[in-house]
């Protein structure tokens, strides 16, 4: 019998920035809501850091951070000298592995312009709709964070905490 080996997929990595602030003596962090349908309504356990996925063999994992930001945003990171940036140790988030930079700066909220995506929309009607990747951006303590954060991704409130000496 001849033994067929089956490679597994490459671990899927994704990269994305923390973006911190101090609001009235509180530590607050930028977290992003998905957009389309299947996030509408969803609050708890459905933010996240502005991040995407990334080819690590093709593009630096910095690279890919200050990217996805822009693209979900519609602006750069507010800061823009990267040796300022402070990496956090990465970890797996369900299928991926989550790199990500702990930023100082503000962000107004307000003027997001997110790219978009297409897809069928409703399901199995054949039409498609195009929806904002990012629907809404907004500044949360950080305890707060970690009951919005996706549930894979709460581990970033303690890494941060970390980074921040708390």
């Amino acid at each position: 019998a001849e033994l067929t080996v089956h490679s597994m997929p490459a671990a899927a990595h994704t990269a994305g920035i923390a973006l911190h602030r101090v609001q009235d003596g509180v530590d607050e962090v930028l977290l992003v809501h998905p957009g389309g349908p299947f996030w509408a309504g969803k609050d708890e356990h459905a933010w996240s850091v502005p991040k995407g996925e990334f080819d690590p063999s093709a593009e630096a994992p910095i690279d890919a951070a200050a990217r996805e930001f822009t693209e979900e945003l519609g602006h750069p990171p507010p800061e823009t000298d990267r040796s300022r940036w402070r990496e956090l140790p990465s970890f797996r988030a369900g299928r991926k592995t989550l790199h990500c930079w702990l930023v100082d700066g503000d962000f107004d909220t307000t003027t997001i312009a997110s790219n978009e995506f297409e897809m069928e929309w409703p399901p199995r009607s054949g039409s498609t709709a195009r929806f904002p990747e990012v629907d809404a951006a907004r500044w949360f303590p950080i305890e707060v964070a970690a009951t919005k954060l996706h549930k894979g991704q709460r581990p970033l409130c303690e890494l941060i905490l970390d980074a921040l000496g708390n």
